[in-house]
């Protein structure tokens, strides 16, 4: 901790004789603090992910193939995680809840085919992962948006196969 107060310090003398700095030192300097901050940033982001989601989500992407959606998402730790919860919407103000996924453990990748998004009208989807640990505490990732453009023969068949169902 001493460490950290001696940098505040060497800080504050920095800002404080700031008025003698030459202008490429002063922009050397904010640089350096915008570095720091960044760092700072992305470990209490970790922190934070890793406390309140039970997983770290190192990567949640959403591609269309042409047929379906696919969802990919790498996680690091993984803790006291119960599962992963797809939610799927025309935008990020109306997602619902469309299947759970077991958690595998640490460094696991999933994925997901979503097979039924050509069913609906929309051709621009948002997904999200609604992140459950074992206690019940609750936490979401980021959102991964697609444009999904499947052809009106493919639209008219699935509607067909669904009368049928």
């Amino acid at each position: 901790m001493s460490g950290v107060n001696n940098r505040v310090k060497n800080d504050l003398l920095i800002i404080y004789s700031c008025r003698e700095l030459d202008n490429f030192q002063w922009k050397k300097y904010i640089a350096h603090m915008k570095k720091t901050k960044l760092f700072i940033s992305i470990i209490l982001f970790t922190f934070y992910s890793l406390v309140t989601a039970g997983a770290f989500i190192e990567y949640f992407t959403a591609t269309s193939n042409g047929e379906n959606i696919v969802l990919n998402w790498q996680t690091g730790r993984e803790t006291n995680l119960q599962k992963f919860v797809i939610l799927r919407g025309k935008d990020k103000n109306n997602l619902v809840e469309l299947l759970d996924v077991v958690a595998k453990g640490d460094f696991s990748t999933y994925n997901f085919v979503d097979e039924n998004a050509y069913k609906t009208s929309e051709s621009f989807y948002v997904y999200q992962l609604k992140i459950v640990d074992k206690d019940g505490n609750v936490s979401y990732s980021g959102y991964a948006s697609v444009t999904h453009n499947v052809s009106g023969v493919k639209r008219t068949w699935g509607s067909i196969k669904a009368l049928f169902r």
